[in-house]
């Protein structure tokens, strides 16, 4: 898993420096600014994540794999693909049936933030 999420943030990474930089570029004055605003917080938390998996990598390559710590970095990736991935759809265009899936990745963000808290309470066991 440690390879994976180290994989996966590399791209996630990438991939935010390129999305942040299409939206200050590619989207001003083509978009609404509440349009704008909802992408490049997507970036923010793409971004944020982003270096919360190279964590959880890093971690699981030192303390080994745990339930905790895997279970962490799957609900990173999924909470950003839903939360940043529905916003950069809503701005792009997309359906409007996308607007609930957004809150819904920031759930699986948290939930990421909890798992990684109970595999921190446990690294003395």
């Amino acid at each position: 898993m440690a390879k994976l999420y180290l994989l996966l943030a590399a791209l996630f990474g990438a991939s935010g420096v390129a999305l942040g930089a299409f939206a200050a570029h590619g989207l001003r004055d083509k978009v609404a600014e509440s349009l704008l605003e909802a992408f490049k917080t997507g970036v923010q938390y793409q971004m944020v994540h982003t270096l919360a998996l190279f964590g959880v990598a890093l971690l699981i390559q030192s303390r080994g794999e745990r339930l905790s710590l895997s279970l962490s970095g799957a609900l990173f990736v999924a909470g950003m693909v839903f939360f940043s991935g529905s916003l950069y759809a809503l701005t792009l265009g997309g359906p409007r049936w996308l607007g609930p899936v957004t809150p819904l990745g920031g759930v699986l963000m948290i939930a990421g933030w909890i798992a990684l808290f109970v595999a921190a309470v446990n690294f003395s066991r």
